[in-house]
């Protein structure tokens, strides 16, 4: 029985037109679950590309996407959102009769709108998305699935075809896709984004600083090095291709201007009040509910190696802006907790060992006005973060390739050691998710 579904699996080839990080994950293990892969780069790494894989079992390098779209069932394009027009223009007219069409772009929508202008009538078009980077484990992680038009036939084979990752499908819209990965993922990235931005203005690495170790603050290094170690793509077409991004961006760089502002004029009553009713909309519900991150996980996590003990106050302005963000763009963030990164969860869990902890919000909020140790920091994050929503709000890739591309060069020799506490950081999480679903299951 097994021989014969191996069979029928090398009768179906799966096109995968680019070959970048998230591509080769694919190819690698779609290929490894027994399915026949024809993948193709741009024509000037086509050589690299061959002696690559050279040694990989059913995976066949082609010279070009038409090559590919010809005789491929299954056509997965894994290009940047910005490019994709284009490729399919090239390649869509090429694809073969009756063969399934999909993206994986981080926006929905003009995916789906690209592939209804330039495929023929005839063919499916089924898309997905992995919630996660190349480097983390696909399995339990959510993929999204998204029939835009199909046969039950073609959508079977694709569940059937992605179902060697053994992630939690989740079925979505492009419409609702949008929305929840703009809610999840948009502000998550802004606030690391500007976060790295900072440092690199203030040229110090913060892991070498002292009042940057222990605690919430490894969160903070090590997932702001995680997203600076990929490429900039990976985060332009979410954040300047959906609308809904491109408005909570917005709202982050106000709420974090504001704030500071707050800060600067001393105003602690109104600065308390905000805060506090902008926790109360967040996690009010959530207050019988364990802290996703504790100190004893936090602090194993660490790039300095300096113990829990050494910890420093911080105005934590990031977070702050975060959770107001949230409650100015009526997000409850909880309520798309089945379609959140591991990213997400663990930006999430920051924010929530903040704001539930009364303790620790009331020494957040008298040091933040108190204590003028973060204020130059404070003051680059908000240049940052409008910096960032500028640049997200002109539509402008090249503005935020060339944002990304100076922190990235800044922090690239630590960028080995972040990604390996990253991995370790979201396993751990991830397991101890997984716990606390089933307890609240059981309860």
């Amino acid at each position: 029985m097994e021989n014969c579904e191996m069979t029928a699996r090398k009768e179906v080839f799966v096109g995968i037109i680019g070959m970048g990080d998230m591509g080769k994950m694919y190819a690698r293990a779609i290929a490894a679950a027994g399915w026949s892969i024809n993948a193709c780069d741009r024509e000037d790494k086509f050589e690299g590309l061959k002696k690559e894989f050279a040694e990989v079992e059913n995976i066949h390098v082609y010279a070009n996407g038409r090559l590919v779209s010809r005789i491929s069932d299954y056509i997965m394009y894994a290009v940047e959102a910005e490019l994709l027009d284009t490729v399919v223009a090239a390649y869509g007219p090429s694809t073969k009769l009756g063969a399934i069409v999909g993206g994986q772009t981080s926006c929905k929508a003009p995916e789906v709108k690209t592939f209804e202008k330039h495929l023929p009538p005839d063919v499916d078009i089924v898309s997905c998305h992995s919630l996660h980077g190349p480097t983390v484990d696909p399995a339990g992680q959510p993929l999204v699935i998204i029939r835009h038009r199909a046969s039950d036939k073609s959508f079977k084979l694709v569940e059937d075809i992605l179902s060697c990752f053994h992630s939690k499908l989740v079925y979505l819209s492009a419409e609702e896709h949008d929305t929840i990965t703009a809610d999840t993922q948009a502000v998550t990235h802004a606030a690391f984004l500007s976060m790295g931005s900072a440092w690199t203005a203030n040229n110090h690495f913060p892991w070498e600083v002292t009042r940057w170790q222990g605690g919430i603050e490894n969160v903070k290094i090590n997932l702001t090095l995680r997203i600076y170690s990929n490429r900039w793509h990976v985060y332009a077409g979410l954040a300047i291709l959906n609308p809904a991004a491109q408005q909570q961006i917005r709202q982050y760089a106000a709420s974090a201007t504001e704030l500071f502002k707050l800060i600067l004029e001393g105003k602690k009553e109104e600065l308390t009040r905000r805060i506090r009713s902008a926790g109360e909309f967040v996690f009010g519900k959530q207050k019988d509910q364990e802290l996703l991150l504790r100190d004893d996980i936090l602090d194993k996590f660490s790039l300095s190696g300096v113990p829990a003990h050494a910890r420093k106050p911080n105005s934590h302005l990031s977070l702050l802006a975060m959770v107001d963000c949230w409650k100015k763009c009526n997000i409850v963030p909880y309520d798309h907790i089945i379609c959140s990164t591991p990213l997400f969860r663990l930006w999430l869990g920051a924010t929530e060992y903040l704001f539930r902890q009364p303790e620790l919000l009331d020494d957040c909020i008298r040091f933040a006005m108190e204590d003028d140790t973060f204020r130059s920091d404070d003051l680059e994050f908000t240049f940052a973060a409008r910096g960032w929503s500028d640049a997200v709000s002109f539509g402008d890739f090249d503005a935020y390739r060339k944002r990304f591309e100076g922190p990235q060069e800044y922090f690239r020799p630590r960028f080995a050691d972040a990604t390996k506490v990253g991995n370790q950081m979201i396993r751990t999480i991830l397991e101890r998710t997984k716990v606390m679903e089933k307890a609240r299951s059981e309860e």
